[in-house]
């Protein structure tokens, strides 16, 4: 199975910074622990530089990570805040028939609530939720 890890990355930044990015170990470690055998794809390590990409790679890594959620079988996005990229991930998904899990308190949030076929509200529900699945298919259950 192919997991793919969409999250906040900018947010609402005006400049280059990023948001800590550490979410992303801690959901795929966790995955990683649960079920060995996953294929687990974060654009993060893929483009741990992508801030600074001139517009033509920018464009073109945006697009190739779109591809890359929709060919996946399960989306995961972590939303602390809104964010834009990964709305864009979440829906390409979901137009794809791919399943997406959200994790964030923004469960009011219309994308969140129409693309998401289940929420967790924190890291720490959804780490504790793995435990409780036999499979990662389960998430989306």
């Amino acid at each position: 199975m192919r997991i793919f890890i969409g999250g906040v990355m900018q947010a609402s930044n005006h400049g280059k910074e990023l948001v800590d990015q550490g979410y992303r170990n801690r959901i795929a470690d966790a995955l990683i622990a649960r079920w060995p055998e996953l294929e687990v794809i974060d654009p993060f390590r893929l483009h741990p530089d992508s801030v600074g990409y001139d517009d033509a790679a920018a464009k073109e890594t945006l697009f190739a990570l779109l591809e890359l959620a929709m060919r996946s079988d399960l989306v995961i996005a972590y939303l602390p805040v809104a964010s834009m990229g990964t709305a864009l991930e979440m829906y390409s998904a979901y137009q794809a028939g791919v399943p997406v899990v959200t994790i964030s308190p923004l469960q009011e949030n219309w994308v969140v609530r129409a693309t998401a076929r289940r929420q967790f509200r924190d890291l720490e529900s959804f780490i504790a939720a793995l435990d409780t699945l036999a499979s990662p298919a389960e998430l989306c259950a």
